[in-house]
């Protein structure tokens, strides 16, 4: 392409078209280094050599979503895969738990009551559980195991009291949540 003066239509020095391309070289160094910004001063001139702004709009996304891929391979190639799997399982969890409280908000004071009693249920059957399982182990174990049978009853139940606990805590966030919405829903009224 030869580059011209509009005002005359003479073509440029060497000198300075050469300094010309060594800027616009540097600004589309520029503009690749800004992810997501399409249109700029150089591109203007690749919309022009693409055809139309559509096609242009287009490669830039295409673009985009390969440095994206890159980035995420490089990603996965450095952290391990046991990681990635809890970060999944995390990640489908939370989208479960939002899904439940945003189901529950929507309910009414009457199904409010209900779910008071089921907790409260819950709650009874666990403690019942963790009896029997007492009951069955201290049954089952002879004598001269009651050592190592009492250090495994602890941790047993350590872990259901944990489990309690953070079931507890999922729903009063929900109960208080519930609560929000049906205030709102009176002063709606």
């Amino acid at each position: 392409m030869l580059l011209t003066v509009s005002a005359r239509g003479l073509p440029l020095p060497a000198a300075a078209a050469a300094a010309a391309a060594a800027a616009a070289g540097a600004a589309a160094a520029a503009a690749g280094a800004l992810q997501g910004v399409c249109f700029s001063f150089v591109a203007r001139g690749k919309v022009a050599a693409a055809g139309t702004p559509e096609k242009f709009v287009s490669e830039c996304q295409q673009q985009q979503q390969q440095q994206q891929q890159q980035q995420q391979q490089q990603q996965q190639h450095h952290h391990h895969h046991h990681q990635q799997q809890q970060q999944q399982q995390q990640h489908e969890q939370q989208q479960h738990q939002h899904q439940q409280q945003q189901q529950q908000q929507h309910h009414h004071h009457q199904q409010h009551h209900q779910q008071h009693q089921q907790q409260h249920q819950q709650q009874h059957q666990q403690q019942q559980q963790q009896q029997q399982q007492q009951q069955q182990q201290q049954h089952h174990h002879h004598h001269h195991h009651h050592r190592q049978q009492h250090h495994h009853q602890h941790q047993q139940q350590q872990q259901q009291q944990q489990h309690q606990q953070q079931q507890q805590h999922q729903q009063q966030q929900q109960q208080q949540q519930q609560e929000l919405t049906l205030l709102s829903c009176l002063i709606c009224l």
